[in-house]
């Protein structure tokens, strides 16, 4: 499976709209029509996506949106914006400023809903399961950054100075 057939396939599941957990579902589905190899392919771009979008800026950003972030609660983050597509996810990588342009994001500044979704992390596993009945091989743990470089992410200076946007959403109080 290639990068265009990997975004292609979660496009076409997140194209009738719907929660991330239901777009992680209808690829499933979709993925389950394919052989076994095609299927472990998506996995293992799956986890090359994941590995190339592990960015302390995007990760300070996910800890903005979300109140707070652990590695496992980064990977949901990174699930949920799969799931929005190959575009958002892309600009939202390399200016992760740009989340503030995003409807859920909005909407989360004022519910304080926690934007994740583990089930798009396990689409193959999934599929790999529904197709043959039995799970999926396991791969080799995503590469994880060196901590030294993060940032203090509670800094409310710096968080402005990097994420103007997401901050006057999360961290300015509202014009009265």
């Amino acid at each position: 499976m290639n990068t265009n057939e990997f975004w292609a396939l979660i496009g076409d599941a997140a194209r009738d709209g719907g929660t991330p957990d239901t777009v992680a579902d209808r690829a499933a589905t979709a993925l389950a029509t394919r052989d076994a190899d095609e299927i472990a392919g998506f996995e293992r771009h799956l986890r090359r996506v994941l590995d190339a979008s592990y960015k302390v800026d995007l990760f300070g950003a996910a800890y903005l949106v979300n109140g707070g972030c652990s590695d496992e609660g980064f990977d949901a983050f990174r699930g949920w914006l799969m799931a929005q597509g190959r575009e958002a996810f892309a600009r939202a990588v390399g200016e992760p400023d740009s989340l503030a342009e995003l409807p859920a994001v909005k909407r989360a500044a004022v519910t304080g809903e926690e934007l994740g979704s583990e089930g798009m992390l396990a689409v193959a596993a999934e599929a790999h399961r529904r197709a043959t009945g039995l799970e999926l091989p396991e791969e080799a743990a995503t590469k994880r950054p060196n901590t030294d470089d993060f940032w203090d992410f509670d800094d409310e200076d710096e968080v402005r100075r990097r994420f103007p946007r997401l901050a006057a959403l999360f961290n300015e109080a509202p014009a009265e």
